[in-house]
């Protein structure tokens, strides 16, 4: 986790005709279409569809949070907990978001240059890079 490890990772591409399996114990990062961009008085939470839920879909581990002042597309973080395989379609609906208003901006949104903000405008399915907490 100190160091960058790009060979951990791997870009597959999945167009309108072919959906993307996701077998039984397996973890992929995903993306969302839609580009998301809060205000610095606005949160947001992610959170599955029950019904795909129900089929074992889990789509996020720990980033459900969106912070006040991110702009990016929200990184994914699928898994299948379930025994059977769990096919996905392009543009399937998979997620929601809901937003929240703060009672008062923050003062150091995402993207301010003395938090470190890691994902600033993000697009695609981004790898951690908690390596960099150690430069």
């Amino acid at each position: 986790m100190k160091v960058e490890q790009e060979e951990l990772t791997g870009l597959v591409e999945v167009d309108g005709d072919h959906p993307f399996i996701l077998h039984p114990g397996e973890f992929v990062l995903g993306s969302t279409l839609e580009r998301i961009r809060l205000s610095n008085d606005l949160v947001a939470r992610l959170e599955g569809k029950s019904s795909l839920g129900r089929l074992g879909l889990l789509i996020h581990s720990t980033a459900g949070f969106i912070d006040p002042g991110w702009d990016g597309h929200v990184t994914l973080e699928l898994s299948n907990v379930a025994n059977l395989p769990i096919t996905i379609y392009p543009e399937m609906k998979i997620g929601q978001i809901s937003f929240m208003q703060m009672t008062e901006p923050a003062s150091t949104p995402y993207g301010s240059t003395e938090i470190g903000s890691k994902y600033k405008g993000q697009k695609g399915p981004t790898a951690s890079r908690y390596w960099k907490n150690f430069e």
